[in-house]
């Protein structure tokens, strides 16, 4: 007969409980703890959530609740050990993770915490201590000697940070790293012996890697031992010919040993292996520029430099290292040829960038092509008040003051006043450029400020003086100003012309043709603007068929003024 699940309901509600299917009821003891361990899983369970999510207020809340109904628990105690660690409360943290590792003290979590924490509070042997049970006694938790070495390291425990460093090798093999520490420890202990012992070691392990060479051929020459560090070079180069790292050391070591020929014959190898990096090559010849110049160091830099420009031609280490050694040999223009060609392969050199800008203006380079560099730089080092300042001088002598005033203003944004020689320059190439674009007063500012922090600068008090003498303003301050730059440099035309036309406008003629005669004198071929405020003196003095006579030669020059052909028609001064 087929039985509906009707009727099997039935048999269970009628029937009471199938043999081997009866339930055991729980006593009010189990049930309370029952209840106990669910809430605390609960609790623990949204507190892990919140400490994945960075929420350590909340995570501590809910992990604290879990204690409550489960204080025995060591997952919960190192629970709320790692919020409190992570919110940087250390000390509160500690007897937490302790009593984890008291719960569970064969879980290396909870130890490790615990030595986080005795570390976080400055306690680093405290640490160490748990490390120690954690590292011994088994081959378990070996990757730990290397946290434990560190400890001693800094606790300058040094024998303990050698045993911890044993284990270390012993359990990963011999490693740079683990090396490179014993040896800081035996020299610190003064074991140069062992040093070099745990030098070779790694080079035996590791043979025809030229880095672990150089490390012990530096500490055999760091310690007076350079014969030793000669014959371990010499060795591992017959080992191994094609090293040019090594060639470029026994270069070194033979120079200092006085062997020059000797080591001049591992410079050559070195320079002409393909093997060696361009870079290293253009350093190489970089120290050979500061040796004494003798004929045979030049003769010797000739066959490099050819030999660098036939292997690199497009190297921009080399153009800069060939361009220093044309520096050094003063032929400037020479040196900027090569540093262009070096910019040209890498811009980002913010030295070279400078060097080509500032050698460019005292060659007198035109403008456009010191523009070219202006910008490279900006475009490479955008927040280099510098380079901004650069920028903005060039164009204030392109006349392009609009530009020129962006570029400066920026500069000394960007300066904040750390460099005030700068700021100080900035200010009167800025000053300038507003006077050309008709913003006087903002000009007359920026002098002012310019002035302030150097009062003395002769080119800020003569461009000064001369334009207020221009808008015939603050005359006697205009005077004051030329007069002391003119004290300073009795025999520079442009001083004296200014000093001059600020007397003019005072209307002192006599002294201010004085002075003019005296510029004129000195220049030679004096300036159009020169010979037509003489021109204008003498008018103001009655001579004026000889002022007519020097407007005429001014009109010559093409910087007279436009008022120059009228005065000459009219033979008279329009005010």
């Amino acid at each position: 007969m087929r039985v509906t699940p009707f009727f099997l309901l039935l048999c269970l509600l009628f029937l009471g409980p199938i043999a081997g299917f009866t339930q055991k009821s729980l006593s009010r003891k189990e049930l309370k703890a029952q209840e106990l361990e669910a809430n605390a899983s609960r609790f623990f369970i949204e507190g892990e959530k919140a400490l994945v999510l960075g929420d350590l207020e909340k995570a501590y809340r809910y992990l604290e609740k879990a204690n409550e109904f489960s204080p025995e628990q060591p997952a919960i105690s190192y629970k709320l050990a790692e919020a409190l660690l992570k919110n940087k409360q250390a000390e509160k943290a500690l007897p937490y993770a302790l009593k984890a590792a008291a719960g569970d003290p064969l879980n290396s979590y909870y130890v490790l915490l615990v030595a986080e924490i005795y570390s976080s509070l400055k306690q680093p042997l405290q640490s160490a201590v748990l490390l120690e049970k954690l590292t011994t006694g088994s081959t378990k938790n070996q990757q730990y000697n290397l946290d434990l070495a560190s400890i001693y390291l800094d606790a300058n425990e040094f024998d303990k940070a050698l045993v911890a460093l044993d284990r270390a090798e012993d359990y990963y093999g011999i490693r740079e790293p683990f090396t490179v520490q014993k040896q800081r420890i035996y020299l610190r202990k003064n074991q140069l012996g062992k040093a070099v012992e745990e030098g070779e070691k790694l080079i035996s392990s590791f043979p025809g890697n030229p880095n672990y060479v150089l490390s012990l051929v530096e500490i055999l020459y760091n310690n007076a031992k350079l014969d030793q560090a000669i014959q371990l070079v010499n060795t591992e180069i017959n080992k191994y010919p094609n090293q040019p790292e090594l060639q470029l050391a026994a270069y070194t070591l033979y120079q200092k040993k006085g062997q020059i020929s000797q080591a001049n014959i591992f410079l050559l190898e070195a320079i002409a292996s393909p093997d060696l990096a361009p870079a290293s090559k253009a350093a190489a010849f970089q120290g050979l520029l500061q040796e004494m110049n003798t004929a045979e160091r030049e003769k010797l830099l000739d066959k490099l430099e050819f030999q660098l420009l036939v292997q690199h031609p497009e190297d921009a280490a080399v153009f800069e290292a060939i361009g220093n050694r044309r520096k050094a040999e003063n032929k400037l223009g020479e040196a900027l040829a090569m540093y262009k060609k070096s910019i040209a392969f890498q811009p980002k050199n913010e030295k070279l960038l400078e060097e080509v800008i500032v050698n460019s203006f005292d060659e007198g380079s035109n403008y456009e092509e010191v523009a070219r560099f202006t910008s490279i730089a900006i475009e490479e080092f955008p927040e280099s008040a510098e380079f901004w300042f650069y920028q903005g001088a060039i164009l204030s002598g392109q006349k392009k003051d609009s530009l020129a005033v962006q570029a400066l203003e920026t500069a000394i944004g960007l300066n904040e006043g750390k460099n005030p020689q700068l700021e100080q320059v900035a200010y009167s190439t800025l000053g300038n450029s507003q006077y050309q674009m008709g913003d006087q007063p903002a000009a007359f500012k920026n002098f002012e400020k310019a002035l302030a922090l150097n009062p003395t600068d002769e080119q800020v008090l003569n461009n000064y003086a001369y334009f207020l003498a221009l808008g015939k303003q603050e005359l006697e301050k205009a005077l004051d100003m030329a007069q002391r730059v003119v004290k300073n440099h009795p025999k520079n035309a442009t001083y004296l012309d200014t000093l001059a036309w600020v007397l003019y406008q005072l209307k002192r003629y006599s002294e201010a043709s004085l002075y003019l005669e005296e510029a004129i004198e000195i220049e030679k071929v004096p300036s159009g603007v020169l010979m037509e405020h003489f021109g204008d003196v003498l008018f103001r003095l009655g001579k004026v068929e000889e002022a007519v006579g020097w407007w005429k030669k001014a009109q010559e020059s093409p910087e007279g003024s436009d008022k120059l052909a009228q005065k000459i028609i009219d033979q008279q001064i329009h005010d």
